[in-house]
């Protein structure tokens, strides 16, 4: 999981979120859309509804785009064109990558991931090639700046995480899918919560040198950049030099 902390909190310092918050909350929507399709437009009873709408409040999209996504997931004829896609590879270095996309051309989204991946040295794999390294997991972000990580990782155990991970300025803390809200609801009680999602974390990782490190995230960046793609999952790891080092870049 230290290869997720490293990403994450890299990713967090560049401000990628802030700088592509448009095509965020264009994911997000998409997000809504399928799980309003799959569960209903019910809060109360969709459990992924739930989810994706807290994580696009976390990311402070505005409420009328998440009643409008609603609205499209449960009514307008578009939302039925898109299709939730998975693909397998892997990446520089050797690194296991997984995609989630959500496309209406199937085609388009596997030859532009593809592409990416042969252009990094990489190859696309059959299905279940890497998925295998995977663990679904909830993942909370809680800031620590002003408070201290251990008394927040504690808290969070004793409202029922199976794992935590302190970093500079954030802990991590981890939970079986189902206690998620649960422990999101006790632990932003008392802390500042950034994030709490479902996630697939790598069971084992491959530790890189700071030179593939850096073509690995080039890459995973790309990847994420991809207009049908919603998620990457990668098992990367780097050492603490190198991950203060590609700190410093941002």
């Amino acid at each position: 999981m230290s290869g997720h902390s490293k990403w994450a909190q890299i990713k967090r310092q560049k401000g990628v979120a802030d700088a592509r918050r448009g095509q965020l909350f264009t994911k997000l929507a998409r997000e809504i859309i399928v799980a309003v399709r799959q569960g209903g437009p019910s809060l109360e009873s969709n459990f992924q509804l739930r989810l994706v709408v807290q994580k696009a409040r976390d990311n402070n999209m505005p409420s009328d785009n998440i009643e409008r996504a609603i609205k499209r997931g449960a009514g307008e004829s578009d939302a039925a064109a898109l299709t939730e896609l998975q693909l397998e590879g892997y990446g520089p270095g050797g690194i296991a990558v997984l995609v989630q996309a959500l496309t209406d051309n199937r085609n388009r989204t596997v030859q532009d991931v593809r592409r990416l991946l042969t252009r990094h040295g990489g190859n696309l794999g059959e299905t279940g090639c890497v998925s295998w390294l995977f663990e679904t997991r909830g993942v909370i972000t809680v800031e620590s700046n002003a408070r201290d990580p251990e008394e927040i990782a504690l808290r969070a155990i004793d409202a029922g995480a199976e794992d935590v991970k302190t970093e500079e300025g954030f802990v991590e803390v981890y939970t079986r899918p189902e206690d998620l809200e649960e422990v999101r609801r006790i632990v932003e009680g008392n802390e500042h919560v950034i994030s709490a999602d479902l996630s697939l974390l790598p069971q084992t990782t491959v530790l890189l040198d700071e030179n593939k490190a850096v073509q690995a995230l080039v890459f995973l960046d790309q990847l994420e950049e991809l207009d049908d793609v919603q998620r990457v999952f990668s098992n990367i790891d780097f050492s603490e030099a190198t991950s203060e080092k590609l700190r410093s870049r941002t």
